[in-house]
């Protein structure tokens, strides 16, 4: 995700102005949004099985990352599992299971890293700690999202209102970038690349918020506007971990994208602010 590109190198068939392969990421998007769809259509709780596989495939590379860049040693399995619990409890038992499940793995984690003694002990249960809250507590708003009887609304308004703010930021990026928006910590993106983003993601929360949650057109507009800043303020947050580890990617799973918690990068703050804003403007 993105708000667009400035500059990069010239196409060479593959890569786009903004340095991705163009074609690989639209296909894998397309796939990976065709399995999120199918399951909210279908059976609800297949969309918390997706969740749950992709904090957990997410906290694999973050860890990894952490540890070969640096060396810090992330306690793996009692994140691994305490956010597969975050995840799994937040249907049933909402905001009470998730923070019941956090808890248990800050405990778990200050335990687990006693095996490797004194030396980087804080260094160490810090990054377990944030990696805990970035990935899965974060994903288990999204997982809440669903829930209610309208659930399968709340989570297509907050995808739509993502991949909108991602689209236009890309599109005019490319097309008109030319004031780099932080250059020390990701020079690709450009001030009229977030315009585009918060354009087209207004036009995407008006609608979406209006149309299938009957919200009134102003909620839907300060929703798609939220959701803009947050999701720039996610993937820059995601630069600046990379450029302090020295590290371009976070994985190499996904063709075109780089790691899947490359592309999480936005969505994760974002489920956030969209299950704080739809449950304050619509309440279920």
């Amino acid at each position: 995700m993105g708000t667009g590109a400035t500059t990069g190198e010239p196409a060479d068939g593959k890569k786009s102005r903004a340095g991705r392969n163009l074609p690989a990421a639209i296909a894998v998007g397309l796939l990976l949004g065709a399995a999120v769809i199918v399951s909210l259509v279908t059976v609800k709780e297949i969309f918390i099985g997706i969740v749950a596989l992709a904090v957990a495939v997410a906290t694999y590379e973050l860890s990894g990352a952490l540890k070969r860049a640096d060396g810090i040693q992330v306690a793996f399995w009692p994140v691994l599992i305490g956010g597969q619990a975050m995840v799994w409890l937040a249907w049933p038992f909402e905001r009470n299971g998730v923070l019941s499940a956090f808890v248990v793995t800050v405990l778990a984690s200050l335990l687990w890293r006693f095996r490797g003694g004194t030396e980087g002990y804080l260094r160490d249960i810090s990054a377990s700690f944030f990696t805990a809250a970035y990935v899965p507590m974060f994903a288990s708003f999204a997982a809440m999202l669903v829930v209610p009887h309208d659930g399968v609304a709340r989570v297509l308004c907050f995808l739509i209102a993502v991949v909108a703010s991602d689209t236009g930021g890309y599109a005019a990026g490319v097309l008109f970038g030319k004031h780099p928006m932080a250059p020390t910590i990701s020079p690709k993106k450009s001030w009229e690349g977030f315009s585009g983003s918060m354009v087209a993601g207004v036009v995407g929360g008006w609608l979406s918020l209006t149309l299938m949650l009957s919200a009134q057109w102003w909620q839907g507009a300060l929703f798609g506007a939220a959701i803009v800043v947050v999701s720039t303020v996610g993937d820059l947050v995601e630069s600046l971990i990379k450029r302090d580890l020295g590290i371009k990617d976070m994985g190499n799973l996904l063709p075109g994208h780089g790691g899947l918690m490359d592309r999480m990068d936005s969505l994760l703050p974002s489920a956030v602010v969209s299950w704080l804003l739809l449950r304050l403007f619509v309440p279920a």
